[in-house]
């Protein structure tokens, strides 16, 4: 099965695809999301109405364009650069994020994201 989203954020849109996991799952189920967008250096987040626990896989540090769920802040993650929680060039959240699917092209356009900004995700 394959779980495309489509991500409005602002003036951006981009394409995603979320993996195969029982919290993609969740998220997909949730789906059609809106929120207003929380900027924490080159990453978006937003409360979303999922409330779910670390699964095993979660890391402490992403790669560039993954999608996160952080149960901390019940939230959606886009990451797209550096956090003020990096050293270097890692890409670190605050705390550890379930890795729930990636961006497809190019994800530092969210860089034009405000915080504050309106995001929809939306199935493709």
């Amino acid at each position: 099965m394959s779980y495309r989203i489509l991500i409005k954020a602002g003036a951006v849109t981009a394409e995603g695809v979320l993996n195969d996991t029982p919290t993609a799952k969740a998220v997909w189920d949730a789906l059609p999301l809106t929120g207003k967008a929380n900027t924490w250096g080159d990453e978006i987040y937003f409360a979303i109405p999922v409330k779910l626990d670390l699964e095993p896989t979660a890391q402490e540090i992403v790669d560039l364009g993954d999608l996160g769920y952080w149960p901390s802040g019940r939230a959606f993650c886009i990451f797209f650069g550096p956090t003020p929680a990096s050293t270097g060039n890692e890409i670190r959240p605050a705390s550890a994020v379930t890795i729930i699917g990636r961006i497809e092209g190019d994800p530092t356009v969210f860089t034009q994201v405000k915080d504050g900004a309106r995001v929809q995700i939306d199935p493709a």
